[in-house]
């Protein structure tokens, strides 16, 4: 492993969505099972490790759409939307979908639990990148919901924090743009 190996692995990382995806040319579970495992070496405080994964492929894409419809029906009150509801409903166009869940252990800040798992994600993100499949992370709508980890089969103290999409990339995403970093940089010597 080289610096500038994983700087351009870093620099290269882009979100790839759905639309983006190969059609009908599923990844192969053991690179699933390897960004999971990646995630799981993810920066942990106290060692709580929040992150908590459900795996969704094949047929079982129609039961992750099935429990988003249900979810959506019973969690959305006045932020129903017929047009969201028809969204939710089509075919996921993804290989996989990783519904991301955080387990919440209180002795552990909020805050810190959330940045853990989002390293985890990052990780997943990174692996994808590396093994050149495609991801998102998505996480509006019902995942900021109270309650939606549950209708997703998690227990009371869990708390969704999104769904990543996997899919083989068909259309690559264009290259990334950042701001200078010297922008966002203080130095004090």
């Amino acid at each position: 492993m080289s610096a500038n190996w994983i700087n351009d692995l870093i620099h290269n990382r882009r979100s790839v969505f759905s639309k983006q995806f190969a059609i009908d040319d599923p990844v192969d579970d053991v690179i699933v099972q390897q960004l999971l495992e990646n995630a799981n070496w993810a920066p942990t405080h106290k060692l709580t490790e929040p992150w908590r994964f459900k795996v969704y492929s094949g047929d079982g894409l129609k039961e992750f759409t099935n429990t988003h419809v249900k979810a959506y029906e019973t969690l959305a009150g006045e932020r129903f939307s017929e047009a969201k509801l028809e969204k939710i409903k089509q075919p996921l166009t993804c290989s996989h979908m990783i519904v991301v869940a955080m387990k919440r252990h209180e002795s552990v800040p909020f805050i810190e639990e959330v940045a853990a798992v989002a390293c985890a994600v990052q990780n997943m993100h990174l692996t994808a990148q590396a093994y050149g499949i495609g991801a998102y992370w998505s996480t509006g709508g019902v995942c900021l919901w109270e309650g939606a980890a549950q209708k997703f089969g998690f227990e009371a103290d869990h708390q969704l924090l999104g769904f990543f999409y996997v899919g083989n990339v068909a259309v690559p995403s264009p290259k990334g743009k950042r701001g200078a970093i010297e922008e966002k940089v203080l130095w004090i010597k």
